[in-house]
């Protein structure tokens, strides 16, 4: 370890917001740093870092110009000088990078080769820094110019062959440590790039003794690969190392340029990384890298100080996200980034701490304490209006918990709505979690037995309409999509990838997601070998990872399988993360969570895309009998699932196939994936209702209005008996024998229950001639039966006899109002009550 000066690096008059030791503080530091951190790009004796490009844990690379040395930020990218070059040249790149030669003029503050000068077999030994002379060569070669006249003057190249200048020798190098460059003469002890720097900066009258003094503290020529933390104090320069350090131990690759943004803004403020300054960290805000970056080191530094004194000033109000263990909500549960909870916003101590207790023990990952902060907050500031507060646990009643309740149940979102029935629920489950596992841990032994939950502390949930159409997007508004399928991606970057590989790849995912109805996740995690192939037909490979079955198969159209295909050709020439080597689709850098891509990334691409297109029409007509602008929010990845499921259905595809191609356990799961449209509805009603009848079978015809609101659906037709419809179908007087009750209306939608209803009463009749049951219970049965054979035959022979496409039209309707009634269907409690044996 180099000796430093030990000198603080805040301001010793300034105020402090707790005691510190700075002297045993830098101590600890210099003890902490690994001298051997980073061998072959780490020079701790001149605090200089020149990244490898060679070194995966390295975000630098070199130009892909086959002569340029010169570093860039992305693994297939270009120095501007080469794209400028290139662009001038007019020229294909592959003949750009056979033809092109490292121009060594003065570039980014580096001297550039020798000067040119030569006599007697002896080379000037200054840098050529003006036309390959130096400038004591090109001021004597200029006056030539002058004195004979251009015409007569030889140029740069034939007068400094001709040996009528002496060389000078080569100077010493420049002062300031590593910078690469020659000083300018043998009378200064500076480059030209660091001499330009002094003159700017020296006061008036300054000795050589100065400049030397000044070019200690100075970083040497800063290229691409490198950044210097010598201009910072000495303390700052121990407290950056050291949270660098321990950055590198949590996996997060080390990019020289963003630590070359932060360094002069930290020696400008000149503040001890252990206190927290807003106001440095702001500066940063704007920038995601440096922001990202100096959050991590900062958090390292501060916890290395809480290792060094034992106590931690910052603890009371904020909870240390990464030191408490929260998890990270990728696979890995790894967390790389700091993060800080502000608890000031919970009023009640002991609240804060048993947010905090309950984090260190249970250590969820980021989107759980999330939801605890949130839930904790909103109660927080419930019991905060009551007197007192609820600060003391002693004081604490059911004033307080109806408070927390109340203030949970009207949470609302940024945009002033009311959040959803089971978000709000979800939060009120959370909060009584949480004194759950506060009682559990004695934290709230002191709370009174009055501060409970109470059975009316409970969110009812909100009853959906059974007219609405979904979350399915229309088929118009797909076809609008489609059009404009060409400008998704725009403006997206995606790793290494080139703009025409992320459009190429997002229109890949978004036709997977329109063809093949898989969750969002389901599609980013496409195994690269997803296609199979049975002869002429082609099956898509995926795994369905909520229901834990994997290598699903789905049958694919042509056009879909020829985009995958188009794809899997071009990811087989990508550069991509070597862990994603078995996905279709990358991960976008070898840091990610995730082996592929994550599914949030699909989603702010739709979102990004979606909302760019110019108009997005529904196939709603408004009132001047234009078509309504579409609601883009409705237009998510998961929606398409919802599409997907709808084309079928309105296709009329069997429920048991459906459920299948969307590999549903229950077939009420993909019932809750399409509707039936409220149009497709009200024309099956009208047909429909024409066709009711009678228990005789005679015509009993009706308005559609009639027929929705004056009759209620039973199990086997429609009922008009006042007390029943009333009930809502559960009060029958006749205990549902409704072939023997004149209110009972059937139409041919109910054909198929009243089959089975008549299967049902002949095994009923079985059973109970085994049985020997009393004449009169085999009768019921034999003359229900035939009751309900004679309406089944007057609707079929009524069927039988309209004309082909009436009759098509009647099944179809019939259709449509059995998938109403099978998915609006609801769970009826037990008739019976049970009662449970005395203990």
């Amino acid at each position: 370890m180099t000796a430093v000066t030990t000198a603080t690096a805040v301001d010793p008059a300034g105020p402090s917001p707790f005691a510190v030791d700075w002297t045993g503080w830098e101590r600890w530091l210099r003890e902490q740093v690994d001298p051997a951190w980073r061998p072959g790009e780490w020079e701790e004796k001149w605090w200089l870092f020149t990244g490898d490009p060679d070194n995966p844990r390295t975000s630098i690379w070199q130009c892909q110009t086959p002569a340029c040395t010169i570093g860039v930020y992305s693994r297939r990218g270009r120095c501007y000088a080469c794209q400028r070059d290139h662009k001038a040249a007019s020229i294909s790149w592959e003949e750009f990078d056979r033809t092109y030669v490292l121009d060594r003029r003065l570039r980014d503050g580096v001297d550039p080769e020798d000067c040119l000068v030569v006599w007697d077999g002896t080379r000037c030994g200054r840098a050529g820094h003006s036309h390959g002379l130096c400038i004591v060569h090109y001021g004597t070669w200029g006056r030539l110019r002058r004195l004979h006249g251009e015409a007569r003057t030889p140029d740069v190249a034939r007068w400094a062959a001709m040996g009528q200048a002496t060389p000078f020798p080569s100077p010493p190098p420049c002062s300031v440590s590593a910078c690469p460059n020659k000083a300018l003469h043998d009378r200064t002890v500076l480059c030209v790039y660091h001499l330009r720097k002094w003159n700017t900066q020296k006061e008036p009258r300054s000795t050589t003794a100065d400049a030397v003094a000044w070019a200690a503290r100075q970083a040497p020529v800063l290229d691409s690969y490198r950044f210097s933390l010598i201009q910072l104090s000495p303390l700052l320069r121990l407290e950056v190392t050291y949270g660098l350090q321990r950055r590198d131990e949590l996996g997060s690759p080390l990019d020289p340029r963003t630590v070359r943004q932060i360094g002069p803004v930290l020696a400008r403020h000149n503040t001890s990384l252990a206190m927290r300054d807003d106001q440095l960290a702001g500066h940063f805000e704007r920038q995601l890298n440096p922001h990202c970056v100096f959050r991590q080191v900062a958090w390292s530094v501060r916890r290395g100080y809480v290792e060094f004194s034992g106590t931690d000033p910052w603890g009371e109000d904020r909870l240390d996200l990464r030191a408490a263990g929260l998890k990270s909500t990728s696979r890995t549960g790894r967390r790389r980034t700091a993060g800080v909870a502000d608890l000031s916003v919970l009023p009640q101590p002991w609240l804060r701490d048993l947010l905090r207790r309950r984090t260190e023990a249970e250590r969820p990952n980021s989107d759980q304490f999330g939801r605890w902060l949130r839930a904790a907050t909103l109660a927080g500031k419930g019991m905060n209006r009551l007197p007192g507060g609820g600060r003391e646990l002693s004081s604490l009643g059911f004033a307080h918990m109806q408070a927390a309740f109340e203030e949970i149940a009207s949470d609302r979102r940024r945009d002033g709505k009311l959040c959803g029935s089971k978000f709000r629920s979800d939060l009120l489950g959370v909060f009584f979690q949480l004194l759950d596992f506060g009682r559990f841990a004695g934290l709230l032994d002191e709370a009174p037995g009055s501060f409970a939950r109470h059975p009316s502390h409970s969110i009812p949930k909100e009853d959906t309409n059974e007219e609405e159409i979904g979350k399915a997007i229309p088929e118009p508004v797909i076809a609008q999509m489609d059009a404009a399928l060409d400008s998704i991606a725009a403006g997206i970057t995606y790793g290494d990838l080139s703009d025409a590989e992320i459009r190429e790849m997002f229109q890949t995912l978004y036709v997977v997601l329109r063809d093949c109805g898989r969750r969002p996740l389901e599609v980013v995690s496409l195994p690269r070998n997803c296609l199979e192939h049975d002869g002429d037909d082609v099956e898509l490979i995926w795994d369905n990872h909520k229901g834990r079955r994997l290598r699903r198969r789905l049958p694919l159209s042509r056009e879909t399988v020829e985009r995958i295909k188009r794809w899997q050709q071009i990811r087989d020439e990508i550069p991509a993360p070597r862990h994603s080597d078995a996905y279709l689709f990358p991960a976008i850098s070898d840091y990610s969570g995730v082996a592929h891509m994550n599914s949030v990334s699909l989603s702010a691409a739709v979102r990004n895309w979606v909302d760019t297109l110019p108009e997005l029409l529904s196939d709603v007509v408004g009132p001047d009998g234009q078509l309504v602008p579409f609601d883009r929010s409705l237009i998510f990845p998961y929606a398409f699932r919802h599409s997907f499921a709808q084309r079928f259905a309105d296709a009329d595809t069997p429920l048991d196939v459906l459920q299948s191609l969307m590999d549903h356990d229950d077939p009420k799961t993909t019932m809750g994936y399409y509707r039936v449209t409220l149009e497709r509805k009200r024309k099956a009603v009208k047909k429909l209702s024409l066709m009711v009848t009678d228990r005789h079978g005679a015509a009993k015809p009706c308005s559609p209005q009639a027929y929705e609101h004056r009759s209620v659906a039973v199990p086997f037709g429609g009922c008009t008996e006042p007390s029943n419809v009333k009930a809502g179908g559960q009060a029958c007087p006749l205990r549902f024998q409704c072939a023997g009750c004149g209110f009972y209306r059937p139409d041919p939608s109910y054909l198929p229950a009243i089959e089975d209803q008549i299967n049902s009463l002949r095994s009923d009749r079985e059973t109970a001639q085994a049985m020997d049951a009393a004449d009169f219970v085999i009768g019921n049965l034999t003359a229900q039966i035939a009751a309900y054979q004679q309406v089944a035959a007057t609707m079929r022979d009524g069927l039988t006899a309209l004309p082909d496409e009436e009759r098509a039209e009647i099944e179809e309707a019939a259709s449509i109002l059995r998938q109403v009634r099978s998915g609006s269907a609801r769970p009826l409690l037990p008739l019976s009550v049970v009662r449970e044996a005395a203990p």
